[in-house]
């Protein structure tokens, strides 16, 4: 069995690698040679802990495995992290462990990787302003993969801190080298051509009437129920795509325009069919397009066999 640690991934896994992993993995899924499996949630013996098991098989590349993400907020106090993510492949003929790879790096790629492959598809080709709603970790690698997949000149960063708005704004001009501004929300949305929300938001913080036509949204902010980042009304009056239309209505961005009646399920778009050519995209360029990337199985056994892959390659799995 080999072992890959947090570490051998920064090392050998690229934001450009993981565009191109999770884009091929949504057109396998697409034609039907993958498939998810139900989501499992737990708890540790302290009430505020949480973790999630996600599994998930690609039947051509005879692959099968589980994800399990974990939530421990008292972490930090002892200087660990308070979200964890390790990834468990099986042996297809036996079932037996056959790798484990640390995820957590991979997961925050995979997550940015599936919204830039969102945005290659959907936004205007022309694209170049983006605004960025929020500024935590997951944010930084956003931007990071949206600026490989558009010419971005301008990024607009808006969060509930002013402050960290504007850390977060000179972090991207020192780290990307881009031009980056902190404004309010409202601001931010109205000068974008491309939006990224990156929050824990239970409310609508992006208005229909803010938004201009022709621009994109990748929503990931919204993975269990009652979250949601975009009004309503909005969804009501965008072109929908997601990576997985039962989840974008169940737990992801669409969950309460659905409950509301606003949408149907005939309203969603799989991005993979986008991408396999047998559904369209962008019609126009005064259309606003909406992605839900709530997060799926697929993307975690993906991007972790190409790091296995790639560091048994380099010789840096550890057999155990």
């Amino acid at each position: 069995m080999y072992y890959v640690s947090e570490e051998t991934a920064h090392r050998i896994v690229t934001i450009k690698d993981a565009i191109a992993t999770i884009d091929q993995m949504f057109r396998d899924y697409a034609r039907g040679e993958a498939m998810t499996f139900p989501v499992v949630t737990g708890q540790g013996p302290d009430p505020q802990t949480r973790f999630s098991i996600k599994s998930g098989m690609f039947d051509a590349r005879r692959l099968a495995g589980v994800k399990i993400g974990s939530y421990w907020p008292q972490n930090p106090q002892a200087g660990i992290p308070a979200h964890g993510s390790t990834t468990f492949f099986l042996e297809p003929d036996t079932g037996l462990p056959r790798a484990v790879v640390a995820a957590s790096y991979l997961t925050a790629l995979r997550t940015a990787a599936s919204d830039a492959v969102a945005i290659r598809a959907l936004a205007r080709k022309d694209a170049a302003a983006l605004a960025i709603i929020g500024t935590g970790k997951q944010a930084w690698y956003e931007v990071a993969a949206a600026y490989e997949v558009r010419p971005i000149r301008k990024v607009f960063v808006a969060g509930r801190s002013a402050d960290k708005a504007k850390s977060f704004a000179a972090q991207l001009a020192k780290d990307l080298g881009l031009e980056a501004v902190a404004a309010p929300i409202p601001d931010a949305v109205q000068q974008a051509d491309i939006i990224i929300t990156a929050t824990a938001a239970r409310e609508g913080l992006i208005q229909l009437e803010w938004v201009p036509p022709g621009t994109h949204i990748s929503a990931m902010g919204a993975d269990g129920p009652g979250k949601f980042e975009l009004a309503p009304e909005l969804v009501a009056k965008a072109s929908l795509f997601a990576d997985v239309i039962e989840q974008s209505v169940s737990i992801g961005e669409y969950e309460v325009a659905f409950g509301q009646g606003l949408i149907g399920r005939e309203n969603i778009t799989a991005i993979g069919d986008v991408l396999n050519g047998t559904r369209d995209g962008r019609s126009s360029n005064a259309q606003v397009t909406v992605y839900d990337s709530s997060g799926m199985a697929l993307q975690d056994l993906a991007i972790g066999e190409f790091a296995l892959q790639a560091a048994i390659t380099a010789g840096l799995a550890v057999q155990l």
